[in-house]
């Protein structure tokens, strides 16, 4: 069946927010009306035009039209989801606001998505993620990938993206609730928050720093002389070969890390008194000289080399760096049939992401390619004039947890589908997470207690079980048959090995929803392979992106080089701020609301599949999506500070702005702003946007000097106030803008709980805000903390629970 098959969405974005939150919509059979500005969508011109517009009707509505806002009203009293990005108060002004909507359709979601939210210092800032990233301090957080003084911009889609899924996920919630409810409902989220969701545990590290100084403090991968001052820089080795390919390695699991040592030729120092303990080495100096070894080693073999030892030992793994056209070649991508060719009316065949989501049941319908502009008017303003047909008004709608009642089973380690599950217990859903007897890894990744895996526990009950014994698995298999959903995020082979893979489970549970979330696949050539998220986001272009044309790669580059390029490619790829596995997490999410919908709208029980590097890239979409003839993606400039001279980073007089006005409204806006200092609409040079692309440079050297001329807050408080895109950017830690109250608590960025190891602390709040429907914030759970209660649950006494602990089954 079509999932979404009658259902209607107005997207009224024209930005990428808006394309990716209606695409998988569209993928699974809505009608998607997307509706363009006079002239187009800007997005038109993006490379990546086909993919995110595929299957899609297009209609050209001006609403600053008396006569296109009543066709839109028309529209919005037949449609499901109407998608809005807008500034805060922008749908109200031109009439179709929540209020207005509902009024004539009291079924219809409203999904918004602005730059900051609704409340705060920042609400009416524009929705350029690049702006809203420089004022998080994003761009300070990824200062290691560059060799400049300045916070280098950073390219990858860190906010949109999320901001996309998060929508996503509250929409998909919506629809779910609905059916009971028979209501819809305004759904919120921000770019802000969505950027959140990727992170791991800097925020736990930023907390227990500043609580316990004296016991804890966080340092960077490499110290200021360039030394690699963690194990993980060892551990997550990037390294050149002999032939000029920067590879990613993935090694972080003890026996992981010693395959890959014996196929470096160092397993030797395992034993030799100097190098004991490694690679947790007290000396930087020491630290050094392992990591050159290593380097050396690895750039002694070819690319071809070391894959025929991947080949050979599923243990040893490494991922090319890739960018381009080289994305969508990657071969667990092709195996797993995540990639397609649709052919487009002014594009010919165009090679590009298939679905988020498989599902068995219900499979995406992809088919047609994107809509020329105004294709589909004559038809949309003929449905529009239609009669609305009766909706029943929903009598008095429950306000509640939408997702109660919901109940997940997570058989997951780490963080990409542990936090897919997490953030849906914020909406009510309870997740039942299975721990080994020690618990999961991540709660000792770092070195204080609980922190690296505080943010993957909230609101969990965890149970610690024994896999391997037959009493450990016979109760995970009596969990599974009385839950809704499973999700495992192992590696290919293992779940079927503990015969807790679909066709096991479904035979005691037919209706469960079911999602494999591993990092490459269940199957397939790097289905065994190690996932991390530098890996995955080698893999998936995210380094690349960010990193532009400042990492050489090439045969020729000395060890010097090597280091150089090595050091700035890992921070590119992967921040404990923002990296793959927070992609990947919102993948999860995603998955798992789209089975629980379906379910709800009668398709039963299923199997679906997402993974690390599918929903990858899905983010990096915008580099993957290359055809004859396509535009040419914006590039970072050689000095990482933008993508031009309107979207990029200063200096100022004291600290850096960042201006966001690439649009010939937003150019307006700038001139008659900067008015009082420097007269720019009468130079002919930048008269109009082609006259501004021949004289760039001459328009970076003004704006350059007109910037330094004074602080960097000054001139965010005068051209935010004008409705110009321009903020200073945050050189300080993300965590201490968001623990700042003026800022966090005041954005609603924050709330506070009590958790076991921490007491009271502040965390994340929800990343939805929902008019009617509820969410909560719960903490972090210890491991096992829960196994008492579930085994109880599962009608064991007392005793026979002491009998499972004293044999060590659960712990």
């Amino acid at each position: 069946m079509a999932l979404f098959s009658g259902l209607r969405v107005l997207d009224l974005s024209p930005t990428r927010v808006g394309a990716q939150i209606s695409q998988l919509l569209g993928d699974f059979g809505a009608d998607v009306i997307w509706v363009e500005p006079p002239g187009g969508a800007e997005l038109r011109s993006r490379a990546a035009f086909p993919f995110w517009a595929r299957g899609k009707r297009s209609i050209v509505l001006d609403p600053e039209s008396s006569a296109d806002r009543a066709v839109l009203l028309g529209l919005a009293a037949r449609a499901d989801v109407v998608i809005d990005t807008h500034r805060p108060g922008g749908l109200e002004a031109i009439g179709l606001g929540y209020p207005a909507l509902s009024a004539v359709n009291p079924r219809v979601i409203l999904a918004s998505v602005t730059a900051f939210g609704r409340q705060g210092p920042m609400v009416g800032a524009p929705a350029y993620e690049h702006l809203v990233m420089a004022k998080l301090g994003v761009f300070r957080a990824f200062r290691r990938m560059s060799n400049y003084p300045h916070p280098p911009f950073v390219a990858a889609p860190f906010a949109s993206f999320p901001a996309a899924q998060v929508a996503l996920h509250g929409i998909l919630t919506a629809l779910i609730e609905r059916q009971t409810s028979g209501a819809g409902q305004w759904v919120e989220t921000n770019l802000a928050q969505a950027f959140t969701t990727l992170d791991t545990w800097a925020w736990f590290e930023h907390l227990i720093a500043a609580r316990w100084p004296e016991a804890f403090h966080t340092t960077d991968a490499f110290d200021a002389e360039g030394r690699p001052a963690s194990p993980l820089s060892f551990m997550l080795m990037v390294a050149l070969t002999r032939d000029g390919s920067w590879l990613q390695f993935a090694a972080v699991a003890p026996r992981l890390f010693a395959a890959k040592m014996k196929a470096l030729g160092l397993d030797w120092m395992f034993s030799a008194e100097e190098w004991k303990g490694l690679p947790a080495l007290a000396d930087a100096d020491q630290r050094m000289a392992l990591w050159t070894r290593m380097l050396e080693a690895a750039h002694d073999k070819t690319l071809a080399e070391w894959q025929a030892i991947f080949d050979a030992d599923p243990d040893v793994f490494a991922e090319q760096f890739r960018t381009g056209a080289a994305l969508l070649r990657h071969p667990q991508l092709v195996h797993d049939g995540a990639v397609v060719e649709l052919r487009d009316a002014e594009r010919g065949p165009v090679r590009q992401p298939g679905a988020l989501v498989r599902a068995s049941v219900t499979p995406a319908e992809l088919g047609a390619g994107a809509p020329t502009l105004d294709e589909h008017r004559h038809a949309v303003l003929a449905e529009a004039a239609e009669p609305p047909g009766p909706i029943a008004p929903p009598g008095k709608a429950p306000r509640r947890l939408p997702l109660e009642g919901i109940t997940i089973l997570e058989l997951a380690t780490l963080f990409a589908a542990p936090h897919g599950t997490t953030m849906l217990t914020d909406l009510g859903a309870r997740v039942i997470k299975v721990e080994p007897l020690a618990g999961d890894m991540i709660r000792t990744i770092i070195a204080f207690p609980e922190s690296g895996g505080a943010k993957v526990m909230q609101g969990k009950d965890s149970i610690c079980v024994d896999l391997s014994t037959p009493d450990g698995l016979a109760l995970v298999q009596e969990i599974a048959r009385g839950v809704d959903v499973v999700v495992q995020g192992f590696r290919a082979g293992a779940i079927t090995r503990l015969h807790l893979d679909y066709d096991t489970i479904r035979v005691g549970n037919p209706d469960v929803v079911y999602v494999n979330a591993p990092g490459y696949g269940v199957d397939g050539p790097y289905g065994g392979r190690p996932a991390y998220a530098p890996s995955i986001g080698a893999a998936t272009g995210l380094a690349l992106t960010n990193a532009g044309q400042t990492v050489p790669e090439g045969a020729d580059l000395t060890i010097a080089q090597i280091r150089d390029g090595a050091r700035r490619l890992s921070a590119a790829a992967a921040m404990s701020n923002a990296q793959a596995d927070g992609f990947a997490a919102l993948g999860v999410a995603t998955a798992i609301l789209t089975g629980l919908a379906a379910r709800a709208l009668g398709a039963g029980g299923q199997e679906l599949f997402t993974s690390m590097v599918t929903t990858g890239v899905h983010a990096m979409s915008a580099q993957a999506v290359i055809y004859p003839g396509a535009p040419e993606e914006p590039s970072t400039d050689p000095e990482l500070r933008g993508f031009g001279p309107l979207y990029r980073e200063y200096d100022a007089a004291d600290g850096y702005v960042f201006l966001a006005a690439p649009s010939d409204r937003d150019w307006v806006a700038l001139a008659a702003a900067l008015k009082p200092h420097l007269d720019l609409a009468s130079d002919s040079r930048f008269g109009d946007a082609a006259a501004r692309a021949r004289h760039g440079t001459a328009l970076t050297a003004t704006l350059a000097a007109l910037f330094a001329t004074r602080p960097a807050p000054e001139w965010e408080e005068e051209l935010l106030g004008a409705g110009v895109g321009c903020v200073a950017v945050n050189t300080d830690s993300i965590e201490s803008l968001l623990f700042d109250d003026r800022f966090g608590r005041a954005s609603g960025y924050v709330v506070d709980v009590v958790h076991p190891t921490f007491d009271e602390h502040p965390r994340l709040a929800p990343y939805l805000r929902f008019s009617r429907s509820l969410t909560q914030a719960r903490p972090g759970v210890l491991a096992g903390q829960s196994t008492d209660a579930i085994l109880s649950e599962l009608g064991r006494s007392a005793e026979q629970i002491a009998d499972l602990r004293e044999r060590r089954i659960v712990g």
